[in-house]
């Protein structure tokens, strides 16, 4: 794995109205890595992200890009499409080449990378139905593929299982890692759902502000801190190679 760092956050503070809700974050985001954000509902994942892209300023310090610009691709929750636009799923996953191709050109195919990424995803037999008509995880996978056409060299994904049962919401997580190691692609999730994030991910950023912490490092390492512990029990730790 490349180890030349896409993003590093120095001292950085967020929160709203200039005031901090979490510690300072120090941490540096190398190609390739994946990456959990983790952490109780309401615990500050959301905000903190936010202004990892730049949503919201921060209370302090700063997100730097040492080796220049660095694209990104964003999965949320949901996607905010107007329910009566016609678009198929391939449309939606050639939106996100839409620096490499138009639609105002209707005569020219949309780029390989497009197949090829709903291929990836296991969603080529749904690239010619409706989008709106799909169910929530075929969406989902659909939305991956997106983000794998964008051409990204780093993915942001907020809850992107959050409607999903236990099953699906595992299937998803390793999709995405699959995504990531065809595709070299860093990947930084934000998720409350441990079991299947954490077995995954290589590094964490754990947050609790009720210990008024915030743990970066190794997976492993961050189970093993007495603030992760101390809100989860030391089963997560344990669970992780078994």
């Amino acid at each position: 794995m490349a180890d030349d760092v896409l993003l590093r956050c120095e001292k950085l503070e967020v929160g709203y109205g200039g005031k901090a809700i979490l510690p300072p974050v120090d941490l540096e985001l190398r190609a390739g890595e994946f990456w959990a954000v983790i952490g109780r509902n309401g615990s500050g994942k959301s905000t903190w992200f936010r202004t990892l892209l730049g949503l919201l300023p921060a209370v302090s310090g700063r997100v730097l890009q040492p080796g220049g610009p660095v694209e990104l691709a964003y999965v949320g929750q949901r996607m905010a499409f107007d329910p009566l636009f016609p678009v198929t799923a391939r449309e939606v996953v050639t939106m996100g080449t839409m620096r490499r191709w138009s639609f105002l050109k209707p005569s020219l195919k949309a780029p390989p990378i497009v197949d090829e990424a709903l291929e990836a995803v296991d969603a080529a037999g749904l690239a010619t139905r409706s989008f709106r008509a799909l169910s929530e995880g075929q969406k989902q996978r659909v939305l991956l593929a997106r983000m794998v056409a964008s051409g990204a060299r780093l993915a942001l994904l907020d809850e992107p299982t959050a409607a999903m049962d236990a099953v699906a919401e595992r299937q998803a997580m390793e999709l995405i890692d699959r995504v990531r190691q065809r595709f070299g692609m860093a990947v930084l999730v934000v998720s409350h759902h441990l079991e299947a994030t954490l077995p995954l991910a290589e590094r964490a950023l754990f947050v609790d502000p009720d210990h008024d912490a915030v743990v970066v490092g190794a997976v492993d390492d961050v189970c093993r801190h007495r603030v992760f512990i101390a809100r989860y029990g030391a089963h997560i730790a344990e669970g992780l190679h078994g």
